[in-house]
């Protein structure tokens, strides 16, 4: 794990607000994607943003042109230097009504995978790391704890986030 500290914590989560806002003002309906990436020792890879309290799966927002897949790829290399090696598998889609009533969540499953080198903290990735599903850190979010359940039990995905 990489932990930084953050003098500017209050800008950083101005500045993620100011994001929400914007993406709402801006489009009509927003489309993120998100990955359960799962290794084989039976770890979670996790994300903990600058902006935004708690543990959270690594992913982002869709781009205008790109697909669903290449837009989680690039924000597994952007959040977590991980690099897929084979295709991940879509558990399901959530409407996320927290910051808006216009979200929806792709959860993709990711289980071979590779990482090119460990992601270090700076201005949006407070630490990242790999936690075993049983023990996951303070701090994680009620749904991924939720999303988690639903893959590794078999449990059918809810429809909200």
């Amino acid at each position: 794990m990489n932990a930084i500290r953050r003098p500017a914590a209050a800008f950083h989560m101005a500045f993620g607000k100011a994001r929400h806002l914007w993406y709402r003002l801006s489009r009509p309906v927003t489309l993120g994607a998100q990955a359960i990436v799962l290794d084989e020792q039976g770890r979670v890879f996790l994300v903990r943003h600058t902006y935004v309290p708690g543990w959270h799966f690594p992913g982002g927002g869709i781009e205008v042109g790109e697909t669903v897949h290449q837009g989680l790829l690039r924000e597994l290399r952007e959040e977590g230097h991980i690099e897929a090696d084979s295709p991940a598998e879509l558990h399901g889609i959530f409407y996320n009504d927290r910051y808006s009533r216009r979200d929806h969540i792709v959860v993709m499953v990711l289980r071979h995978f590779h990482q090119t080198s460990p992601r270090g903290a700076d201005a949006e990735i407070a630490e990242t790391g790999f936690f075993p599903v049983n023990n996951l850190p303070p701090g994680t979010t009620a749904a991924a704890r939720a999303r988690l359940h639903e893959v590794l039990t078999g449990t059918r995905p809810a429809a909200r986030w």
